[in-house]
Order: C-alpha cells, then structure tokens, then sequence
C-alpha cells in the first residue's frame, strides 16, 4: 500500500445511499443478479439500488460526485442501463488515479422479497466488477418492521473504503 511522506497509507471512506420505488413490468435487479418478483423498481437505468449506492459511495469517497452527475437521467444513453456497466466505469475512475477496494459493506433494506438466498450471487457479482476479492464485499438484507418504505420500494446504504494500490 502507497503511504503518505509521514508513512500514514493513504486512505479515503465513501458513503452511498440510493432508493427506488416498486414499478409494474419490471425486473428485480439486485447487485446484479435478477431477483425473481412480481415487480421491479422505477428508474432510468435498470434502478439496481444496491449497485448504485456501491456506486456513490466509491464516487463519494474521491469527491468526485454521485453517480447522477456521471450517468444522468436525462442522457438516453443511459436509459434501461445495465448498472454493472456504470459500476465499472466508476471502478475505472478510482483505478485511474491509483486507488483500489479495500472493503464495502452494503445493506439493504425492504419488506420483501426476501434475499438471504441472493446476497453470495450478489457478493460474486461485485467482486468481479470491482476486480477484488468476495471477502472484501459485505451485503446484507434487512428489513424496516413495517415502518420506512413498508412494501413500496427497496433502499441501500453502503459504505466503501479504498487505498493506493
């Protein structure tokens, strides 16, 4: 690990949060990996919450934005996007100024479905993208006891933390 002049390595901690309302005639996609629901969630690319809320807090973590700024709603190119895709180009951003994963830790939070059986094809899916190793990949689920988003979408919360490679 690259350290500082005063042999401190260098270190930086992004958070990303992100939520999307349940839509009709969609697919569930969650870290990548198709959850099978009877619904799917509203956005603009393929609205994988815990993908992009990975994405944020790698952004967050060199100041560099959110992923709205980088891959706008407003720019076609980007609609029904996959967010794997985005999530790579936003690795690539870190790697190009010499950073690497460390670590990320990711909740996600709904009612349903229930995902206990999806979370290691989630961890497979980001370690690839993120060209790291699954033990340094953390989802979990949990849901918010009927209260917060009660059934209406899901939402995640993620923390990341990178170093000089």
């Amino acid at each position: 690990m690259t350290k500082a002049l005063n042999n401190i390595p260098i270190i930086r901690i992004g958070f990303g949060y992100d939520v999307h309302k349940f839509a009709e005639n969609r697919k569930l996609i969650l870290g990548g990996v198709e959850i099978p629901y009877e619904k799917g969630l509203m956005g603009h690319s393929d609205a994988d919450v815990l993908l992009h809320a990975i994405s944020d807090a790698i952004l967050g973590a060199l100041a560099l934005g959110d992923i709205g700024q980088h891959f706008p709603d407003t720019d076609k190119r980007y609609k029904d996007a996959d967010s794997a895709v985005l999530l790579k180009k936003v690795y690539e951003m870190i790697a190009d100024k010499g950073y690497k994963i460390n670590n990320i830790d990711a909740t996600v939070f709904c009612e349903k479905p229930k995902l206990k059986d999806f979370i290691i094809p989630m961890r497979k899916n980001i370690c690839d993208i993120l060209n790291t190793s699954i033990d340094n990949i953390s989802v979990k689920a949990t849901t918010e006891e009927g209260l917060g988003l009660a059934g209406k979408g899901i939402g995640t919360h993620a923390v990341v933390l990178i170093s000089k490679a």
